[in-house]
């Protein structure tokens, strides 16, 4: 709550309010591990960039853009260093140890 000059209080508005339509960021983590098989699924035909695995996913591209960001971190994917046209990073699968 914020108080005006005048002594109004008035309610601040929730975060996730703040684009309408777009989940809340923990909707979005807690999927991560479902989509990981999926976005590994979709990348074993070829790489991708974030906007086609969305358009594959039928997911919104920033959310696909986190959980791509989570796999690169942890080694599941890797950009190839060429951009496209279109300026985008294509993504694919890394061969882990084990796998």
């Amino acid at each position: 709550m914020t108080q005006s000059d005048n002594g109004a209080t008035a309610a601040l508005p929730l975060i996730r309010d703040a684009v309408p339509g777009q989940r809340d960021i923990r909707e979005v983590v807690r999927d991560e591990q479902v989509m990981r098989r999926r976005i590994l699924a979709a990348l074993e035909d070829g790489p991708l960039t974030v906007p086609e695995l969305a358009t594959a996913l039928e997911r919104p591209s920033h959310e696909v853009m986190f959980w791509v960001m989570g796999l690169r971190k942890y080694g599941w994917v890797g950009e190839i260093k060429e951009v496209t046209d279109e300026g985008y990073y294509r993504y694919q699968v890394v061969e882990r140890e084990g796998s």
